[in-house]
């Protein structure tokens, strides 16, 4: 049994179809509706298909009045880290403190590639992520001082931070393979993952590297938010169940269906929550 004592929170994950972009605003403001906790789009700016994820998060931060919105997960190699903390910052501000930032290392590198973006090896984009949360951060400072970095993947020198975020935005990681998962444990708010590249057989092993990592940065794992990428197959039992065993504590379906979303906020997040203790 873990218990990490967060509380249960269940949201959406959209398909940013630019076909479909009426159905989009229509789904996000849908799960506010519904009671849901959580709106996220995936961030792939060459997919010709997709609208802009932090353009549309701003629509629907301004569209909403009460559910969170987050990037699902950001794509840091064709976003510099300031741009990325003064957007994340705006919409938070605007939206009174419903945002939070899924950070991305990058993937589909020729894609990347293609459309000016750098192409790191997985040492390099893992690297890079690390700098980009130090950089992010200090731009999320109270302070009015010039921010300096200097790192491998970015230099800042006499930047002007700001501005500050209305609440304290939580940085949730998208973390598969070992290097991402002791970042995730070292320095991260969150954990964000999907059944396809973390199954639920995986979780354990996966949330031992991520506390292990965390202790020995003297933090302590329970300030990790464990958050799960889902499909409607997984039901309400084997939710309990992995927030039980692994701390899975926030649940996020990926749907573009109405009704999928109607019975996961009527029918799945209340049976969960009837089995958390």
């Amino acid at each position: 049994m873990t218990d990490y004592g967060h509380d249960l929170r269940f949201g959406v994950f959209i398909t940013p179809s630019a076909a479909d972009a009426h159905d989009v605003l229509r789904l996000a403001k849908l799960a506010e509706r519904e009671q849901l906790d959580l709106v996220t789009f995936q961030d792939h700016p060459y997919q010709r298909r997709f609208l802009d994820a932090w353009t549309l998060l701003a629509m629907v931060a301004a569209q909403t009045d009460r559910i969170f919105l987050a990037p699902n997960v950001a794509n840091l190699p064709l976003r510099l880290p300031v741009t990325i903390a003064k957007a994340a910052a705006s919409i938070d501000i605007a939206s009174e403190g419903r945002f939070h930032l899924g950070l991305g290392a990058g993937a589909f590198w020729d894609r990347i590639e293609g459309v000016g973006g750098p192409r790191r090896t997985p040492g390099e984009s893992v690297d890079a992520l690390s700098e980009s949360i130090d950089v992010i951060r200090a731009f999320w400072g109270d302070g009015d001082d010039p921010v300096s970095f200097e790192g491998e993947h970015y230099r800042l020198t006499g930047a002007d931070p700001g501005p500050v975020p209305f609440e304290r935005i939580e940085i949730w990681l998208g973390a598969y393979k070992p290097r991402m998962l002791r970042l995730t444990g070292r320095k991260a708010d969150g954990w964000l993952v999907s059944m396809g590249g973390a199954p639920p057989e995986a979780l354990g092993e996966m949330t031992k590297q991520i506390d292990a990592a965390a202790e020995q940065a003297g933090r302590d794992p329970q300030l990790i938010r464990r958050l799960y990428n889902v499909n409607k197959d997984l039901s309400a039992r084997q939710m309990a169940q992995l927030y039980a065993d692994h701390g899975m504590s926030a649940f996020i379906l990926m749907t573009d269906d109405a009704d999928e979303i109607k019975r996961f906020a009527h029918d799945i997040a209340p049976m969960v929550r009837e089995l958390v203790p």
